[in-house]
């Protein structure tokens, strides 16, 4: 075992000694040393109640012939930091956490690792260490929260993002509105739609790093107080069998993932994230990879926010299982963590409700939610979450309508200069340029509850998981680094054709030449982690990783 290195021979007393003063007995020394990296904190709703969760683990690794050791990372809340300077720290937080897991791995020389998170950048920055790391290694999410409730409806926090954009607009008063936030989310969990927290852990269980289920259970279920004690149990029998993330997160595991994401219509989000993955593990993945798998898989699951249903109505459903009993004539071999293969998975799954998960012959969409664009203005692509655009935007060719940052864009937004038709650029926003990337669900959610329907927006920045309607994200190469998006003019024409994947800028190339010679970027004064980011980080078609 690893930890022998920690607790072997005369030459380990000094080290024995401190592991006593843990209260670690005679029996534990002998048994393999789990990690437990727990994301809890007081601060985020999707990790509030992870302590809980953490002791069903330590109950199951006991229970399982292991001795636990608790440790934790940080866990920022996409939610609180979007559309202030906060969110810049937001993707940055993804290598952090995988750092600190590696660190406390390779330090203490655990024998596995059992990871527990809930959000956004805390899921696949923990995936991203335990590929680093290759020790036997489950992942338990912290699960959806349940739905918010008022007037009749089911609420989730998007409804309140998109209430800023209706009192702007004069359809709602700020004293509704207030009524709305205090009734949207009401409980620990993570946002309940298929926002990008909800997505990781949805592609997680499908790539095989969860328990069968694990993904779509709530928060407050019971169910998930057992599957996280069924987990730890587990993480001791992948250490007695030697079966490390690098067996499990192959090329076609990851191609599940897509899968499963494509039926699901995630979050432009875990494009990015899966890419980062596959640089960490040496997957061969490319975004030819999404396009292509579009292709062949139909989206069959109406989510929110492009559709009704919630985290909670696809648990109700059946869950992934149940996904995957429907992609099962396309789902390429691979075994997780459960010892199951998915082909086995998807045979004994069943299907709960015919309307919430659809057969692929009678699909919500005839392709998959999401969409890699590339062209003139994204040489090395973008993506969309086509699952939430309405069909009369799949070809929009519109007049750009250029901004610094969101800030500015957000100020023209609530201002009204913003027109139908307009195609609205947000540059300087990429992982170099922002730096870290940001979410912009504020701009998006803004023109939504403004009513405005015919309005494009295109960025080297991100999107939340909760944005809805024609938004383009990751652009790349970013303004910062040469990229053309750096060259839009005011004015200028942008073609978007979803069926083609096609974004372009229909300016004469000498033209842009002559604009490039003269381009100054925007000078942005940062310091600390944000100037060590901007320094190394990478561009988001290959996962923003640091370099």
């Amino acid at each position: 075992m690893r930890s022998d290195d920690v607790k072997k021979g005369y030459v380990r007393a000094p080290n024995r000694s401190l592991l006593r003063a843990l209260g670690v007995t005679e029996r534990e020394m002998g048994l393999p040393f789990i990690g437990i990296a727990n994301s809890w904190n007081t601060v985020v709703p999707g990790h509030v109640h992870l302590r809980m969760l953490a002791e069903k683990i330590r109950e199951g690794i006991a229970a399982g012939g292991g001795t636990p050791f608790e440790f934790n990372t940080i866990g920022i809340c996409d939610g609180i930091a979007m559309g202030h300077e906060g969110m810049r720290y937001s993707l940055p937080s993804r290598e952090n956490i995988a750092d600190s897991v590696e660190l406390m791995v390779q330090a203490h020389r655990f024998d596995g690792l059992v990871c527990l998170g809930t959000c956004d950048k805390i899921v696949p920055g923990m995936l991203m260490a335990a590929v680093r790391c290759n020790i036997p290694a489950i992942v338990v999410t912290g699960g959806p929260m349940l739905s918010g409730y008022a007037g009749g409806h089911e609420l989730s926090l998007i409804d309140i993002f998109e209430g800023v954009g209706r009192v702007a607009a004069g359809k709602m008063s700020e004293e509704d509105l207030c009524t709305l936030e205090s009734c949207a989310m009401p409980g620990c969990g993570s946002c309940q739609g298929l926002y990008t927290a909800n997505t990781m852990a949805c592609i997680t269980e499908a790539m095989g790093m969860s328990l069968p289920g694990c993904a779509a259970i709530p928060a407050v279920d019971a169910a998930k107080l057992r599957i996280s004690r069924e987990s730890g149990e587990r993480i001791v029998a992948l250490v007695r069998e030697g079966v490390t993330p690098r067996s499990i997160i192959t090329r076609a595991a990851m191609r599940n993932a897509i899968r499963v994401d494509m039926a699901l219509g995630g979050s432009t989000n875990t494009v990015l994230h899966l890419m980062a993955l596959a640089e960490e593990a040496g997957v061969p993945l490319t975004l030819d990879d999404f396009n292509e798998i579009a292709g062949d898989v139909p989206h069959i699951c109406h989510m929110q926010p492009g559709g009704p249903h919630s985290m909670q109505t696809l648990y109700r459903a059946g869950g992934i299982p149940a996904v995957f009993a429907r992609l099962a004539t396309l789902l390429e071999d691979a075994v997780g963590v459960s010892g199951q293969s998915a082909g086995s998975i998807a045979g004994s799954a069943r299907i709960l409700d015919e309307e919430v998960i659809r057969s692929v012959a009678n699909p919500v969409h005839d392709a998959g939610g999401l969409r890699i664009l590339t062209g003139t203005l994204a040489p090395d692509g973008c993506v969309i979450k086509s699952a939430a655009v309405n069909e009369e935007m799949w070809r929009h060719t519109g007049p750009a309508r250029v901004y610094e940052g969101e800030a500015d864009a957000m100020r023209a937004i609530l201002g009204g200069s913003i027109r139908e038709g307009d195609v609205i650029v947000i540059r300087y926003e990429g992982p170099r340029g922002a730096p870290g990337m940001p979410e912009m669900l504020s701009p998006t959610s803004a023109l939504v509850g403004l009513g405005m329907t015919r309005v494009a927006l295109v960025t080297d920045g991100r999107f939340s998981g909760g944005t809805r309607g024609p938004c383009i994200g990751h652009v790349a190469p970013e303004a910062a680094v040469g990229g053309p998006i750096g060259l839009v003019r005011e004015g200028d024409e942008i073609a978007v054709d979803l069926y083609e994947r096609r974004i372009d800028l229909l300016v004469d190339p000498d033209v842009l030449e002559g604009r490039r010679a003269q381009a100054q970027p925007p000078a942005r004064e940062v310091s600390g982690v944000l100037a060590r980011y901007a320094r190394s980080v990478g561009q988001a078609n290959r996962g923003a990783v640091m370099k």
